[in-house]
């Protein structure tokens, strides 16, 4: 019996299957601030085969249980263990990769913009993330990251409702960072590299698809997994 079908919520799939992430990203299918749709509704924005994707998802999944994987289960991994994870992983990347794309985007802007008008609208997006992102994740790692450690040592229930006030806005701002990525693949034609440009402009479209994915793993983790076990905790 295969394990995924047109029903299947995108959202739950990479939760259950991360490698699943692939195929998604692969077909321009939003995972993280679109992760409660089922899968017959998200191919509709990517003008995907949906029976092509739920095969590519099941042959994929067979192949993941029939070898060794290194994938941990983040569904049960202990929360502070999570949140370790994408402090770590997504955080220190951000930190580290947000001001140096400023720069080459400002950059390539300088030097090609006369001829490729678009870098203008590339530079002025990827300014609007920067900032939205860099105070999103001072959020998460004064409010609601803390709040979320303490629960876990004291489990309280005061510890916790912090850890999930926050929650509605964080999601809203995930919302607009998926937006906003949407807006720079389509200025940038999917980042098809022009003829004729400087290896820095081939390495910041590369940064910028590299931030892409790293913030739909990020979001990901956050909206599918983090956040539902939150709201969960409350409910029990």
């Amino acid at each position: 019996m295969s394990k995924f079908n047109s029903s299947s919520k995108i959202g739950e799939v990479v939760a259950l299957f991360p490698k699943a992430a692939d195929i998604f990203i692969e077909n321009k299918i939003d995972f993280c601030c679109g992760g409660n749709r089922p899968l017959t509704e998200a191919v509709k924005d990517s003008n995907s085969d949906v029976e092509k994707i739920v095969n590519d998802l099941n042959n994929l999944y067979e192949e993941f249980k029939n070898a060794s994987s290194e994938d941990r289960d983040w569904k049960v991994e202990p929360l502070d263990v999570l949140v370790e994870h994408i402090l770590n992983t997504h955080h220190g990347y951000l930190w580290d990769e947000l001001p140096r794309i400023s720069q080459l985007s400002t950059t390539i802007l300088k030097v090609h913009g006369e001829h490729h008008p678009e870098l203008f609208k590339v530079n002025k997006l990827f300014s609007i993330l920067k900032m939205e992102l860099e105070e999103h994740l001072t959020k998460e790692e004064t409010l609601q990251y803390p709040a979320i450690n303490e629960y876990v040592k004291t489990k309280s229930q005061t510890d916790l409702e912090k850890a999930i006030d926050i929650i509605d806005e964080l999601e809203k701002e995930h919302t607009d960072a998926g937006d906003i990525l949407k807006e720079l693949r389509k200025v940038t034609n999917d980042y098809i590299i022009p003829e004729g440009v400087c290896p820095t402009f081939e390495l910041t479209y590369q940064k910028l698809q590299e931030v892409e994915l790293d913030l739909f793993q990020h979001i990901h983790l956050e909206n599918n997994i983090l956040f539902p076990r939150l709201r969960q905790l409350l409910e029990d």
